[in-house]
């Protein structure tokens, strides 16, 4: 039975405040929580609303762990959506240390990107495109907000995510390592022309103010997707859908 501490603490975890002092955080809706249970992160407790229970006698997890069914008025506390499917798992985080096989070819590196939406639209296209390693900065928005995990659709389980408290130092670390590291910018190479050799650190960064300096100095090459049209600017998750498919070919 899951006392009103324990719904309160779990509860607490859709704080980001509180997800990095306990190293924990919560995935919701059925699917998620499948795929979570199957992927290299570890459950603490998997929390079901009554009514999701009764339509589901059996889930069907990957592997026995803690499960607790409470009303549904209590589950509406865990959650932050509307309509919620009725059941979570809380997971531990994965450590973030950064460790890179020799073998793969392209990286990103998301340098302060503040949309949870975008962050998570990243995760989903590396995953469609083979891309196993990502480096998020800590500028950027927190992987483990919901909004970042739903908008991954399960990715963010299937590869490797680093969130290193010095984003800089890991990129020299790849860079000596004999990585390229390529910067997107507005003013670049062209991407569809682009003929740099090597496994490569693709940096993407926040759209409203670009690359910093220091990802700049870094930088081997800076890349751009050529302007074709009248609009201002492409979303971030699209520029980076556009260059990992060009780049992975």
């Amino acid at each position: 039975m899951l006392t009103q501490n324990e719904l309160k603490y779990y509860s607490s975890l859709k704080q980001k405040k509180y997800r990095q002092k306990e190293s924990k955080f919560i995935v919701e809706g059925k699917r998620l929580v499948e795929e979570a249970l199957k992927s290299k992160y570890k459950c603490e407790i998997v929390i079901m609303s009554q009514s999701f229970a009764d339509k589901n006698k059996q889930p069907g997890f990957s592997k026995p762990q803690r499960t607790e069914i409470i009303n549904d008025k209590n589950y509406q506390k865990l959650t932050d959506t509307k309509s919620p499917q009725g059941i979570s798992a809380v997971m531990l985080m994965f450590p973030a240390v950064l460790e890179i096989s020799s073998d793969e070819k392209l990286i990103i590196a998301l340098e302060n990107i503040s949309d949870p939406g975008n962050v998570g639209t990243i995760i989903r296209t590396c995953d469609w495109f083979g891309v196993r390693s990502i480096i998020i900065s800590p500028g950027s928005v927190d992987l483990y907000n919901p909004k970042v995990i739903r908008s991954t659709m399960g990715s963010l389980f299937h590869i490797n995510i680093f969130e290193p408290d010095d984003f800089y130092d890991d990129l020299l670390r790849l860079k000596k390592k004999g990585m390229k590291i390529l910067c997107s910018d507005m003013d670049g190479k062209n991407i569809f022309t682009y003929k740099g050799k090597g496994n490569k650190v693709l940096v993407m960064s926040n759209e409203a103010h670009g690359p910093t300096e220091t990802a700049l100095k870094l930088s081997d090459d800076i890349v751009t997707i050529p302007k074709q049209g009248n609009a201002e600017s492409l979303n971030v998750a699209s520029a980076a859908a556009v260059m990992i498919a060009q780049l992975t070919r």
